[in-house]
C-alpha cells in the first residue's frame, strides 16, 4: 500500500476558521491564474452528452475553480447554467459571497454532503475539482458507485503534476503568495490575517496539505480503473490529462449513463 499520508483539512477536529481561509486562498489562486480553463472543452462535451445545464460540484471547499467555470460556462455554453457547491465542511460565509457575486448563479447547500452518499434529492451533473485525491481507492469508489446508481453523470478533475519539481514549487510558492495576495482575499476574515501573518499556521497547513496532495494523485489509468470496479458496464467512462498554460498536468474521468 502506497503511503498517504493525511491531510489538516480532512480532520473533523480541524478549525474552521483555518480550513475557510485555506480553501479561500485556493480558490484565489484557481479563478487568478484560471488553473483549470484547459478542462473546459471536456466539462462541455460532457454537459451536452448528459443534455443538462445543471452542476453539483462536490469536495467544493470554498468554492475551488467553480466562479471561472461559471463564468466561462455562462459566456460560450448556456446563459441558464446553474451550479450548486458543495462540502463535507461547508463554508457557508463564502458560498453567500459566491451566490451574490453570480446573482444566484452559483448557490451552496449549507448542511455537510457527503461525495459517497448523495441525498437523492440533490439534483445536478456531479464534478469534483482537485478534491478526488483525498479518498483512498474504496471511498473513490464508493464515490463513484453513488453517482452511477443516482443515473448522475460525473466528471473529476485533479490538477498537478506528481514530482518532486512541483513538490518544490508548492514549498516555494505557496508561503510567497500567501504573504503577498492574502489582503485580495475574499470573504474578509480578520482570523486570517492572524494566523498568516502573526501565527503563520495558514501556511504551514497549506504546504503540507499541498505536498501530500501531489503524493496521492491519481494517474488517468488508475481513475479509469476504480470506476470500472464501480460499475456494470452502463455507463460510458473516458479518461486523461490535459495541461494549462503553466504546464501543469490535469487528470481527468468522465461518465455518464449509455444511452
Amino acid at each position: 500500500m502506497k503511503f498517504r499520508g493525511f491531510e489538516f483539512e480532512d480532520q473533523p477536529w480541524f478549525p474552521v476558521i483555518i480550513r475557510d481561509s485555506m480553501t479561500d486562498y485556493l480558490r484565489f489562486l484557481f479563478r487568478v491564474f484560471k488553473l483549470y480553463k484547459s478542462v473546459l472543452p471536456v466539462l462541455k462535451d460532457a454537459l451536452t452528452n448528459t443534455k443538462t445545464n445543471q452542476i453539483l460540484d462536490l469536495c467544493s471547499g470554498s468554492g475551488g475553480p467553480v466562479e471561472m467555470i461559471y463564468v466561462n460556462l455562462r459566456n460560450t455554453f448556456d446563459k441558464d447554467i446553474k451550479i450548486v457547491v458543495s462540502d463535507m465542511y461547508p463554508s457557508e460565509l463564502t458560498y453567500q459571497f459566491l451566490s451574490e457575486k453570480t446573482q444566484g448563479g452559483i448557490s451552496g447547500i449549507k448542511t455537510s454532503v457527503d461525495a459517497a452518499n448523495v441525498h437523492t434529492d440533490i439534483k445536478g451533473f456531479r464534478t469534483i475539482f482537485s478534491g478526488f485525491h483525498h479518498f483512498e481507492k474504496t471511498k473513490a469508489k464508493d464515490v463513484i458507485k453513488n453517482a452511477v446508481e443516482a443515473g448522475a453523470g460525473i466528471a473529476i478533475f485533479d490538477g498537478g503534476n506528481k514530482s518532486l519539481g512541483m513538490i518544490l514549487i508548492i514549498i516555494i510558492v505557496h508561503p510567497v503568495m500567501l504573504l503577498l495576495c492574502t489582503p485580495f482575499f475574499m470573504p474578509f476574515r480578520l482570523s486570517r490575517y492572524i494566523f498568516t501573518y502573526l501565527i503563520p499556521i495558514i501556511p504551514f497547513c497549506t504546504i503540507w496539505d499541498g505536498i501530500i496532495s501531489i503524493i496521492r494523485l491519481y494517474s488517468p489509468d488508475e481513475l479509469l480503473q476504480i470506476a470500472r470496479n464501480a460499475t456494470n458496464g452502463n455507463f460510458i467512462w473516458t479518461s486523461g490529462k490535459v495541461k494549462n498554460k503553466f504546464g501543469m498536468s490535469i487528470a481527468y474521468l468522465v461518465g455518464y449513463p449509455g444511452k
